[in-house]
Order: C-alpha cells, then sequence, then structure tokens
C-alpha cells in the first residue's frame, strides 16, 4: 500500500507538473497579445502555473519516501503524456498520431514498470543511509562517477565543447547524486512525522546539502543545454539520461532489485524502454514556438545607407542596423 501510495502521488504530482506548465505559457501568451505589455509576475494566470509547479515537485519530492528511486524516476513520462494532451485545451494546439501513439507506448511502459517494479522495504533510517554511505559499491560507484564527470567537466571548460550529450551526462551524474539525496531525506522525514526522530542524525543535514548543491548545477547546465539547443531535443534525451541514472544510483546505493527474478527485472527495463520511445515520439518533430516579432521601419535617413527595416537579434542583445559600409568591415575582420 506505501509503495502504491508513491506511484499515485508521482503520477499526480507529474501531472500537476505539466498543467502548470501550460498554465504558465497560456499566461505568457495572453501577455503577449494585449496592448499594454505587462511584466509576467503581474499575471494572476501565471502565478496560478507557478503554484501548480511547486505543488507537484513537493509532491514528487514525497513520493521518493513511499516508493523506489526505480519506480519513482520513470513516471516522469507522465509529464511530457499530459503536456500534449492538455496543451491541445490550453493553447489550442492540434493533436497529432504520433502524440497518440507515444502516449500509448508510454502508459504501456507505465504499466509495466508498476508492475515489475521491485517491492523493497521504504522506511529508511539514518542509520541505514549511514551504512550505505560507506558501503564498497556506493564507494566504487562514486569514484566512478566523479572521475567520469570531471573529464566530461575538462571537455566543457577547456576545450569549449557543449555538445548537447556532454551538457546531459553531466546534468544526469548529478541527477543520480539528487535523487539518493532526496529519497533519504524524504524518507527520514516521513519517519519523523510518525513519531521516530532522525533529523537529529548529522547524515540527514549532510543529505540536505547534498540534495540542494547537486541539484543548483543540475539547473545549471540544464538551462545551458536549453538555451543551445531546441526543447525538443533536450526533453526525451534528458528524460531518458535522468532515468537510466536514477535506476543505477538506486540500484547501487538503496540495493533496489538484490532480490528481484530475472524476469522482473527484464520486464522492467522493457518498460522503461517504452517509455523512453513514447516520449521520444512525442517530442520528435514538434515545431518549436516563437513569437512572432514585428518588423520596425526605420525611414528614410538622408546620407545613410541603411536597410529598410530592422528587428532584433536573436544572437544578441543589440537592437538596431548596421550602416552597410560598417558591416563589410565586422565581415572582413
Amino acid at each position: 500500500q506505501t509503495q502504491l501510495l508513491g506511484v499515485l502521488l508521482a503520477a499526480a504530482s507529474n501531472f500537476l507538473i505539466s498543467v502548470s506548465l501550460n498554465i504558465q505559457k497560456c499566461a505568457h501568451l495572453r501577455l503577449v497579445c494585449q496592448a499594454e505589455q505587462k511584466p509576467y509576475y503581474t499575471s494572476k494566470l501565471w502565478w496560478c502555473g507557478i503554484t501548480l509547479l511547486g505543488l507537484g515537485e513537493v509532491g514528487n519530492f514525497t513520493a521518493y519516501g513511499f516508493a523506489p528511486i526505480a519506480l519513482v524516476a520513470p513516471l516522469g513520462c507522465v509529464s511530457v503524456i499530459g503536456s500534449a494532451f492538455i496543451s491541445v485545451f490550453f493553447l489550442k494546439k492540434t493533436m497529432r498520431t504520433a502524440d497518440i501513439l507515444g502516449g500509448a507506448l508510454s502508459i504501456t511502459g507505465i504499466y509495466l514498470l508498476v508492475t515489475f517494479a521491485p517491492n523493497i522495504p521504504q522506511e529508511l533510517t539514518a542509520r541505514q543511509v549511514q551504512n550505505y554511505l560507506v558501503s564498497w559499491p556506493f564507494l566504487v560507484y562514486s569514484v566512478l562517477e566523479i572521475t567520469i564527470f570531471c573529464i566530461l567537466l575538462y571537455f566543457y571548460k577547456r576545450k569549449a565543447v557543449k555538445h548537447i550529450v556532454v551538457l546531459l551526462m553531466m546534468v544526469a551524474l548529478l541527477a543520480s547524486l539528487t535523487v539518493i539525496a532526496v529519497k533519504a531525506v524524504s524518507s527520514m522525514i516521513a519517519l519523523s512525522v510518525k513519531g521516530k526522530m532522525q533529523l537529529t542524525y548529522s547524515v540527514f543535514y549532510i543529505m540536505v546539502v547534498l540534495m540542494a548543491t547537486s541539484c543548483a548545477f543540475q539547473i545549471k547546465f540544464l538551462n545551458q543545454a536549453m538555451h543551445l539547443y531546441e526543447a525538443t531535443a533536450v526533453m526525451p534525451i534528458n528524460f531518458a539520461f535522468f532515468t537510466t541514472s536514477a535506476i543505477i544510483s538506486g540500484v547501487i546505493f538503496y540495493r533496489e532489485f538484490q532480490s528481484a527474478a530475472l524476469l522482473s527485472v527484464f520486464m522492467f527495463l522493457f518498460g522503461c524502454l517504452l517509455s523512453f520511445l513514447g516520449v521520444i515520439i512525442i517530442a520528435r518533430n514538434k515545431k518549436e514556438e516563437h513569437l512572432q516579432i514585428p518588423f520596425i521601419d526605420c525611414g528614410h535617413i538622408p546620407g545613410q545607407k541603411l536597410t529598410g527595416k530592422i528587428q532584433p537579434d536573436s544572437h544578441s542583445s543589440c537592437y538596431g542596423t548596421l550602416n552597410k559600409e560598417d558591416d563589410l568591415v565586422k565581415s572582413q575582420s
């Protein structure tokens, strides 16, 4: 029953997140259409979306205290499915055949995940977390993860390699630490609420710091990927990388598949594969929406050879036109 509660909580939270994202997008579009431009934070609709997003994230955090990481992490595909279908009502988008097919595959995958997920006790005490932290499988895993992350960071910083795979692999490596810490913190808080105080142990605060730090750097690299690449490319790759790293961290740190049958493991992985495939199909060939920025008529300026129209350059923060001679000099330099 506890695990089922975690599944329902994770699914509902991710659905809530998909609703919130569509509400925020709708609020931005409404503000653009208004004659008098106002900041987005003055919109009640936008604040409604932010509130729902916060509730969804809190629900996800709580779900880790009731269900295994290997089950909660893949349920992130619910937000992708929900967003594809809810956007039809909020943003008046057209329902595509790819959305229906991707949704069907993802739902089938979710069914397999829930059916064949590991069934382990979810009450994690502070002493158990301490023992897991110093276990040799986690220590070996930590050394490997830190080594790979440092290599990727070297190429990112020193060699200026900003390929989408490099960025999202760093996000996934950080995410594995985040989910480990989130589950530990959530479980210890849940036990403390039940009367078994766990907040007096130093490992609780170590996990809180690890959670906050890894999450902050994870957001940094994810924002970099979103800035350089289309969301339709980032979304499915990030979901696949994040889910894979979360499952691996759950297996190694919390030993979630320790007593699972081989058939259960195979069917669980097959469910993950179907979920990945469904998300990729939904995101594939999905057009990015860009706000239409009208051209500004410069008029005629005597003695200057200027382009007739100007518009904001999407790759710079400058507005205006260039003199043709200046433009030629810049292009030659």
